[in-house]
């Protein structure tokens, strides 16, 4: 069982950047691969990044592709995302999910989520 609480959203103007953290509780973080989702009002949960156990490996969804960051620090048992030049576009509730095994892009395939935080991107 895994435990996950984000932090770190709120109010930027476009163009500016934001940390996301998620700590994570429980046993055996480092197994888990760690992923990053977001939510915007009247839309689908969608892919934002994903890192795998190791954090050898990252993905990022194209609309995020080189302005987010994702990391993680196992001896923190803390999984971020740095994101910088904020769109509008961007607003939403971010989500970190967990899943034992390798890092996947489908949100179906993560078994242990966080209650969200909110970023909002003024234009």
């Amino acid at each position: 069982q895994v435990q996950l609480v984000e932090s770190g959203g709120g109010l930027v103007q476009a163009g500016g950047s934001l940390r996301l953290s998620c700590a994570a509780s429980g046993r055996a973080f480092s197994t888990y691969a760690m992923g990053w989702f977001r939510q915007a009002p009247g839309k689908e949960r969608e892919f934002v990044a994903a890192i795998s156990w190791r954090g050898s490996n990252t993905y990022y969804a194209d609309s995020v592709k080189g302005r987010f960051t994702i990391s993680r620090d196992n001896a923190k048992n803390t999984v971020y995302l740095q994101m910088n030049s904020l769109k509008p576009e961007d607003t939403a509730v971010y989500y970190c999910a967990a899943r034992y095994g390798s890092a996947l892009i489908r949100a179906l395939d993560y078994d242990y989520w966080g209650q969200g935080t909110q970023v909002t991107v003024s234009s």
